[in-house]
């Protein structure tokens, strides 16, 4: 039983050997240049700024923001940073059992502060926002959303929501940026 299993794969590997070497000397490859992106010549037939130029007309460009991304990386490093030193006090001898329990109650309640606001991100952006950035300390939500403006009754429907997930959520703090960018 052994050895027609080892024939079946082997036959297997032969085959598609063989397709790919057929693949391959059938269609011949062709060396990338990637320097032949930027040549003049591929360049040549671009009128992007010739419409530009004829209309007069600028329009605002959106794009996402990165400021959002680098709040969450900075956010992240911080919190991993925190769970690094509470992974290390659990490992370590030093301490009493007390003392590793509630350090383990704190990554714990870090890694659901950190779904929570995964979630309510999620939800925010279900809202029509293109990108919204949450951070939740022990008593307060920050909510901060990409929008042009917030009015006052959307911040009061974002405050809503957040609420109505989180039961003991305390003081929430809604703001927002810009989505244009001059």
């Amino acid at each position: 039983m052994r050895v027609k299993k080892k024939a079946v794969w082997f036959l297997t590997l032969l085959s598609l050997a063989a397709v790919i070497s057929v693949y391959y000397l059938s269609n011949p490859v062709t060396p990338f240049n990637g320097l032949a992106i930027f040549s003049d010549n591929a360049l040549k037939d671009t009128k992007i700024s010739d419409i530009a130029s004829k209309t007069g007309k600028t329009t605002p460009v959106t794009t996402e923001s990165h400021l959002f991304e680098e709040m969450r990386m900075e956010l992240q490093n911080q919190r991993s940073q925190l769970k690094d030193t509470l992974n290390k006090k659990i490992g370590s001898s030093q301490y009493t059992a007390e003392e590793k329990n509630e350090a383990f109650n704190q990554i714990d309640a870090i890694s659901k502060n950190e779904s929570n606001e995964a979630m309510l991100e999620m939800l925010i952006k279900t809202l029509g926002y293109p990108d919204a950035f949450v951070k939740a300390e022990s008593d307060r939500i920050r909510v901060t959303v990409q929008a042009n403006e917030l009015s006052k009754a959307k911040a009061n429907e974002i405050i809503y929501m957040v609420k109505k997930e989180l039961d003991n959520s305390g003081q929430i703090v809604v703001d927002f940026q810009s989505e244009t960018i001059n």
